[in-house]
């Protein structure tokens, strides 16, 4: 564990396990890198270097008032690659990660890239419009603002709900939403706002089009959060040659659920091992 200073003077907190070719892992929104608990472990434990930071504003990181859009967050990216001097990397990014991973490859190329693996992420656009109608649609963004407002504590554990598809028939365990609210709430209200404008409103198509690795895309067909249709399928689309798993009945949380967490897992271990 440590923390690698910004180039704007701002503290990232990261997790750093084993040795060997690294897996960097960005997480979700409103999560932090305690999310990835189980990958870092399992990469770890198969001979790999697992990397895991808290954005800033999320965790243990920096709670700065700004700075919380695309550009700023593949710039602290880049800042720890560059700091821990990682390369031949492999990229994984849940949900929102999965749009700072996309922006880092647009802005700094893949020199350092060996592979990438978005899951459940936002990328290429979520917000819904003419040319996106499968997206969601701008109220509920504005929706997911007033809730934070009004009273984030509990807007965070109803919010756990869709994002594990809990309810009868769900894997997920109420320790997964217990985790989940834990997290958010150890998210900067400031950031959680402006986090939410970024990742609505953000087009991602440019920057996955300068993908030039291989690229696991992997998104369950029940997630409530972020649309497979308006999302995951469209990305493995633009990106020459990406591979695009489909979890039957798979939630947001792929990467926390039991039984979805450990298929998650394996697949990407062979991933990376390819």
């Amino acid at each position: 564990m440590g923390y690698v200073r910004t180039r704007d003077g701002e503290e990232i907190f990261y997790k750093d396990w084993g040795t060997g070719r690294p897996v960097v892992f960005i997480h979700g929104w409103p999560l932090n890198s305690d999310a990835w608990y189980d990958q870092l472990r399992h990469v770890a434990a198969n001979g790999f270097r697992g990397v895991a930071h808290d954005r800033r504003g999320h965790g243990q990181s920096s709670h700065p008032w700004d700075g919380y859009d695309f550009d700023t967050f593949a710039g602290d990216l880049n800042d720890l690659l560059e700091t821990l001097d990682l390369r031949d990397v492999t990229l994984v990014g849940h949900s929102m990660g999965g749009g700072e991973l996309a922006r880092y490859v647009g802005r700094y190329g893949t020199g350092r890239v060996r592979q990438t693996v978005l899951l459940s992420a936002i990328t290429p656009l979520m917000l819904q419009g003419p040319d996106n109608p499968e997206g969601v649609p701008a109220q509920a963004f504005e929706d997911i603002k007033n809730g934070l407002l009004k009273e984030r504590s509990q807007y965070w554990r109803d919010a756990s709900e869709p994002f594990f598809s809990a309810g009868p028939g769900s894997k997920a365990t109420q320790g997964n939403r217990d985790a989940f609210w834990f997290m958010a709430m150890h998210e900067n209200l400031q950031a959680g706002l402006k986090c939410v404008d970024a990742f609505a409103r953000t087009d991602f198509h440019a920057d996955l089009r300068k993908f030039d690795v291989p690229t696991l895309v992997v998104h369950g067909d029940d997630d409530r959060i972020v649309p497979l249709e308006a999302t995951g399928r469209k990305a493995a689309a633009l990106i020459p040659g990406a591979i695009l798993k489909v979890y039957e009945g798979g939630s947001h949380g792929i990467g926390m659920v039991p039984g979805d967490k450990e298929r998650f897992n394996s697949d990407l271990l062979e991933f990376i091992k390819s």
